[in-house]
């Protein structure tokens, strides 16, 4: 948790007027006690209303520093936790942001936003905790024992039995606390990730009569989770009765002994009663020191689990110094490109090497796995290459700024991702200054005009998470009209026209190749209908190109490819 503190140099002064308000808080508080032993002994025994009234002042005015100094702590401690955590989830979002698609394979989406809310949550309690006790529970416990002994030493005695009995009470109940609150961030983790599941999954699980399963799946995990919860709660449950059981009997204790000096005419009464209170304040600042020990393996818990995030370091990154292609038109090409993802025996792609120009419709088709959509992840470098290079204009992508990359392309994915807000937020988010005309036009080539206009709000229509509200032909055309928005020198279909129908694929393809005549077009395909006109068809068979030509040269040269036309078209259709 040491670690994450740096990130406390922006509140450096929050942080030093709470600790300030804090002390004057324990001062205030350790001075009241001497004020009312003097109202006993001087004032109550002797009959001297003056001077009680005179010392009862006193009292007020302290009280009054105490509780004010006590509120802006309180005050200043909240706003520096909650800036904290504010920077804090920024630094992890951003870091995140920063991910390989293999980063975040490798820690899960449903982990890290367990991280960026609940585990960002318990540090900000902890601190909270820290800046108000760490500097007024060791002056309560400190100043306490010298007030107290000042008063009597002989009765300091009965502190020096029970204080070792409290701090070993607490440390046998952290110990056994401490290892449940690790698990249960873990625990909290696997809830989320079958919630996340689930809602993700709806129409699946439905479809497969899978809800009672499920239902039962996610009752065992969060019945874990709870079982575990219940086990931490019962163990610090125990703690208040103890606490406040040690603390009357520490109060019997010191009022017997008391009594017997009282007797001797060795000690006064009011000095008893500060005595008392000074007991009782140093046992409360135990009590707190000891929550916050309790509290602080949780958060500790929490800190490793953001700052393994925040350490980790990302595999791909720019350059230092970033190299800009002279010439900008969209040429791709690859280079003897093999890669395989993390932990695959074999490799995704071996030995690809081929060029896509300007002005040209190059596609790619294959059977399932064969590595067509891992090509066009390479292309943004959402994963590295294995060995081989894959160029740009000339220039190698691990030369380029991910930025400048990714400004050249337009993509649509194979799983369309659209975003909460208006149908004109969507497609805007591939340009941010589109002017409505663009957007129009946009959707125009993508044949998603008229079901725009059909919709209540037209453009302004609102799309729920997710796109859950349009048909899949639908989000595919918005998808698409985003990408085009964008007007890049690179447009990248990831089997973007499956589920439109035969008419509106074949419109759209003739809008498109007016619209992109000046770019260079990869789009990978199953349908073979799609890509029969295309410049240049590769085809892939497990990893490898075993084609590559235009759809009559490989229907002579191919055998891979005329099974899968044979298989998707009739004789008459093939001839």
């Amino acid at each position: 948790m040491i670690k994450l503190f740096r990130y406390l140099e922006k509140f450096k002064w929050l942080i030093f007027f709470t600790l300030l308000f804090m002390f004057v808080q324990a001062i205030s508080e350790l001075y009241l006690p001497t004020l009312m032993s003097e109202i006993v002994n001087n004032g109550m025994m002797k009959g001297d209303t003056v001077f009680i009234w005179k010392y009862g002042g006193y009292m007020l005015l302290v009280a009054g520093a105490s509780s004010i100094s006590s509120i802006i702590g309180a005050f200043l401690s909240s706003r520096t936790a909650v800036g904290f955590g504010t920077l804090l989830r920024d630094k992890v979002f951003t870091k995140v942001e920063g991910f390989s698609l293999n980063e975040f394979d490798k820690i899960g989406t449903a982990s890290l936003i367990t991280r960026t809310t609940n585990d960002i949550t318990q540090i900000q309690t902890v601190l909270v905790m820290m800046m108000r006790f760490m500097i007024y529970a060791p002056i309560m416990c400190i100043g306490g024992i010298i007030m107290a002994y000042s008063k009597d030493k002989h009765l300091t005695l009965v502190l020096a039995f029970v204080l070792p009995l409290f701090v070993v009470t607490i440390a046998l109940l952290a110990a056994k606390v401490v290892p449940l609150f690790k698990a249960l961030q873990k625990k909290l983790d696997k809830v989320n990730q079958i919630l996340r599941e689930n809602l993700i999954g709806i129409r699946v699980i439905r479809a497969f009569n899978r809800v009672e399963t499920e239902r039962k799946r996610f009752y065992e995990a969060n019945k874990d989770l709870t079982d575990t919860a219940i086990k931490v709660n019962k163990i610090l449950a125990m703690m208040q009765p103890i606490m406040i059981l040690l603390m009357n009997l520490t109060n019997i204790t010191i009022i017997w002994v008391a009594a017997k000096r009282i007797d001797a005419n060795k000690l006064q009464i009011g000095d008893m009663m500060a005595f008392i209170q000074y007991a009782m304040q140093i046992l409360f600042s135990i009590i707190m020191v000891s929550i916050m020990f309790v509290m602080v393996p949780r958060a500790q818990a929490s800190a490793e689990r953001i700052n393994e995030v925040l350490e980790i370091e990302p595999e791909i990154k720019d350059p230092k110094e970033p190299k800009t292609p002279k010439i900008s038109k969209g040429h791709i090409e690859f280079r003897n490109v093999t890669f395989r993802y993390p932990g695959a025996e074999s490799p995704a792609l071996e030995n690809i090497s081929f060029e896509a120009k300007p002005g040209e419709v190059t596609a790619i088709i294959g059977g399932t796995g064969s590595g067509k959509s891992t090509i066009l992840n390479l292309i943004m470098r959402f994963y590295d290459v294995e060995s081989g290079s894959i160029l740009i204009d000339g220039v190698d992508i691990r030369d380029m700024s991910q930025k400048e990359l990714r400004s050249k392309i337009g993509y649509v994915p194979q799983t369309v991702v659209l975003f909460s807000g208006t149908i004109k937020d969507n497609i805007r988010y591939g340009k941010e200054d589109a002017t409505d005309e663009e957007i129009m036009r946009a959707a125009e080539i993508a044949q998603a005009t008229e079901f725009i206009l059909n919709m209540k709000d037209g453009f302004d229509s609102l799309v729920s998470q997710g796109g859950t509200n349009l048909s899949g032909g639908q989000k595919q055309r918005l998808s698409i009209a985003r990408a085009l928005v964008k007007k890049p020198q690179i447009y990248m279909f990831d089997d973007s026209f499956s589920a439109l129908d035969f008419k509106t694929d074949a419109k759209l393809r003739s809008e498109l190749k007016k619209e992109t005549s000046n770019s260079t077009v990869l789009i990978v395909a199953q349908r073979v209908a799609t890509i029969m006109d295309a410049d240049k068809i590769i085809v892939l068979d497990e990893g490898k190109i075993v084609g590559m030509g235009k759809h009559e040269e490989l229907l002579r040269t191919c055998e891979v490819y005329r099974e899968i036309v044979s298989s998707q078209l009739s004789e008459e259709e093939i001839a």
